[in-house]
């Protein structure tokens, strides 16, 4: 008999993790489905029963659910435990759930197998587990399922691989290894939030990535969010064979898992005074956190990442007025990201805080009301905030309705407080500064990930690591087809030349595959007539246009959209 361990319910669904000797495959899908239905129509009651903590550790013991013993024992001796029965079948959980099987209905479907360690760590035992997801109706159930469909199709690391883009490899798990086209968009994506920030009145500055572990115990990251950080003795290495590599006696640093702490470093250097306030102060830092092996998944789950991070140094007075000017520069880096959904989550205090519940209730006062004066909707995510700080959640929709979090502005009392960022006020006191923590984009690597998927690797001609390949029908057309890429190239349009002795069918179809947007093709007549053939991804019409407006008119396509002139938008926004 398999072991059950842990089946939470998550967004859209549901998983159960199983020790099982042998595995899974997915025909047993099928047979599980069909008893899954058997127990609705039987529409068996389920109740709740509350027994104490080491009562529930026994039972699950003496029936061999060790791992459901082994969650019970982590709850706190004398709290009670929540258990719900359904038959013979007895099973941990908070509840609520519905009152008999049958209120269930029959539009669910489990979709996949994966292996998962238990509890996330490699040293533990590798897991079989079964996602399923459940719906209201068989009309909801089969939409989604179709957009799971899509979804795997667009799966960002099948993209990156198709466009060359990055890869992953063992020895530098959950690190992004970015080739040169990958490394374009990273970098036309970082020089568009950079030009952004700039306008809007940030600094930028730059912290160290390895700091000693004192500097985290100050901020309080040490205590809670250690087991996410690496951690790095500050020690020679030896270099005897024969001797230990490292003696365990050098003092703990980390690498930064991020970059608030140190801002407040740079704030501290010399007197603050009102007059000073707000201090917008950005960093493109790269940070590093211990996520599970288990737990990597492409470029939306890393180890290594850089944030568009941003920490703004205010006194109270001016909360509303910060929220209010990053809420319309958020809605504007989103607008030109091509995403018009989006849903805004109050993050509260979690169970594990720091500071005190009058300061979490202030903060969380605070972010609500200066978010309800921009006129935007939110809503509640209860114990969904940092460990320091009550947050607001961005949440985008993507081109298939998925919902990805990805901005997010933090109000911080504790964090100053720890460290001492004070400044002078007008009556010559000091006061403690209120640090607003921000992102936009969150993660550079995630964020490309989601514009990948959203788009299908069809980005959007700014971003495209290839904006344009020029090739050629016949070698007659060689030398005008590399004056015509140098002249691209010259306009400032990233251009890949292909002259190789292949048919054109070929060419056109393996630059497709690779999602460059525009493909100029050139024969001898049009070398003599300084034309191009213009051929669109995802179109099989073809355009023949002189040399010189083709590019004129792929300049304009191809600037990034914040250096657009406000009057060729509202030319567009017209049309």
């Amino acid at each position: 008999m398999p072991r059950a361990s842990i089946g939470p319910a998550i967004e859209n669904g549901f998983y159960y993790d199983f020790s099982r000797p042998e595995p899974f495959r997915p025909e047993d899908l099928e047979k599980i489905e069909a008893r899954m239905r058997e127990i609705v129509d039987r529409d068996e009651k389920i109740t709740r029963e509350v027994w104490t903590r080491d009562d529930a550790v026994a039972f699950f013991k003496s029936i061999g659910e060790f791992y459901k013993a082994e969650i019970i024992e982590s709850i706190p001796a004398g709290e009670d435990v929540s258990i719900y029965r359904q038959g013979n079948w007895l099973d941990l959980c908070r509840g609520p759930h519905l009152p008999s099987t049958g209120k269930l209905g029959k539009a669910f479907k489990l979709t996949k197998l994966a292996g998962a360690y238990w509890r996330g760590d490699s040293r533990n035992e590798m897991l079989q587990r079964i996602y399923g997801t459940v719906w209201a109706t068989d009309a909801d159930l089969k939409a989604y399922l179709t957009m799971i469909e899509e979804a795997e199709k667009r799966d960002h690391r099948k993209i990156g691989r198709e466009m060359d883009l990055y890869h992953f490899q063992e020895e530098a798990q959950g690190s992004v290894f970015w080739h040169a086209k990958g490394f374009t968009i990273y970098n036309q994506l970082e020089a568009y939030i950079r030009r952004r920030l700039n306008s809007s009145g940030y600094v930028e500055v730059k912290t160290p990535q390895l700091m000693a572990s004192k500097f985290w115990e100050a901020s309080g990251h040490w205590g809670k969010y250690r087991e996410n950080m690496f951690v790095v003795p500050d020690e020679v290495p030896g270099t005897e064979e024969e001797g230990p590599i490292l003696t365990g006696k050098g003092d703990l640093m980390a690498l930064k898992p991020m970059n608030c702490p140190a801002h407040i470093q740079i704030f501290n250097q010399g007197i603050k005074s009102y007059r000073d306030l707000p201090i917008r102060m950005a960093e493109f830092g790269c940070c590093h956190r211990n996520e599970a092996h288990g737990a990597l998944h492409g470029l939306m789950r890393v180890r290594q990442m850089t944030q568009d991070d941003a920490h703004i140094f205010c006194t109270e007075e001016q909360i509303q007025s910060e929220t209010e000017h990053f809420v319309n520069l958020l809605y504007a880096v989103y607008q030109d990201m091509g995403f018009a959904d989006v849903v805004i989550k109050l993050a509260t205090r979690p169970e594990k805080f720091g500071g005190t519940i009058e300061r979490w209730n202030a903060a969380e006062k605070a972010l609500g009301d200066a978010l309800r004066a921009t006129g935007h909707d939110f809503i509640i995510a209860e114990g969904e905030g940092a460990f320091y700080a009550p947050k607001l959640e961005f949440h985008l929709k993507d081109a298939i309705g998925r919902s990805w979090q990805v901005g997010t502005l933090q109000l911080d009392y504790v964090l100053p407080e720890r460290l001492d960022a004070t400044y002078v006020t007008e009556d010559g006191t000091r006061k403690y500064a209120v640090m607003l923590h921000r992102a936009i984009l969150g993660t550079l690597e995630r964020f490309i990930g989601i514009l990948i998927e959203s788009s299908a690797g069809k980005l959007p001609m700014w971003l495209a690591p290839v904006q344009v390949v020029m090739t050629t029908i016949t070698s007659d057309a060689d030398a005008y087809a590399t004056e015509a890429a140098e002249a691209l190239r010259a306009a400032g349009i990233r251009v890949e030349l292909d002259i190789r002795n292949e048919k054109i069918n070929y060419k056109v179809r393996e630059h497709s595959v690779g999602k460059v947007p525009v493909i100029f093709v050139a024969g001898k007549r049009e070398a003599e007539e300084r034309t191009v053939s213009i051929r669109r991804l995802g179109s099989q019409e073809q355009k023949v246009q002189s040399l010189d407006d083709a590019i004129k008119a792929l300049v304009a396509e191809c600037t990034p959209p914040d250096l657009i002139p406000a009057s060729a938008r509202a030319a567009v926004a017209a049309e």
